[in-house]
């Protein structure tokens, strides 16, 4: 699993011209699944994102989580996460898993952070045409795989 996380003090995402989630302070995360992903993935992921600590403390210094602050968190599926753009310039989707493996550990993802954090979850919608909007805080932008764990 690839993430992209961003530090936001506000996030939305709209599906035909209508609010589907929206947030205030916390990370929106992009997700994207590939093929061999697995549900030690989805764990290994939502703990890394809970203990994250990005958000600054009494001196200003990055050194509190997104439980510490009591934050909220908006994922939004993104295959394109997984874009190979080696050959020419029309990007190829070979390595994103396909909707039978990227649908259930899309919804564990969301369903563990939601567990973690003792609240819901904002979403978006698998598969469709999303518009999201951010301001981005910091700006603080993090990338994980779950295939770079050490």
């Amino acid at each position: 699993m690839r993430i992209v996380i961003q530090r936001v003090t506000k996030a939305s995402v709209s599906i035909g011209g209508s609010t589907k989630s929206a947030i205030g302070a916390g990370f929106l995360l992009l997700l994207g699944v590939c093929e061999d992903d697995t549900l030690d993935d989805v764990e290994w992921l939502v703990k890394k994102v809970v203990g994250l600590r990005v958000f600054d403390d009494e001196n200003g210094v990055m050194n509190r989580s997104i439980m510490d602050v009591q934050g909220e968190c908006l994922v939004v599926s993104q295959f394109t996460l997984y874009a190979s753009y080696k050959k020419g310039n029309r990007p190829s989707w070979l390595r994103a898993a396909r909707h039978e493996i990227s649908v259930p550990l899309y919804e564990a993802f969301c369903s563990k952070l939601s567990e973690a954090m003792g609240k819901p979850v904002g979403t978006g919608e698998f598969g469709a045409n999303m518009k999201v909007e951010l301001l981005n805080d910091g700006p603080v932008t993090i990338c994980m795989d779950t295939k770079n764990k050490e």
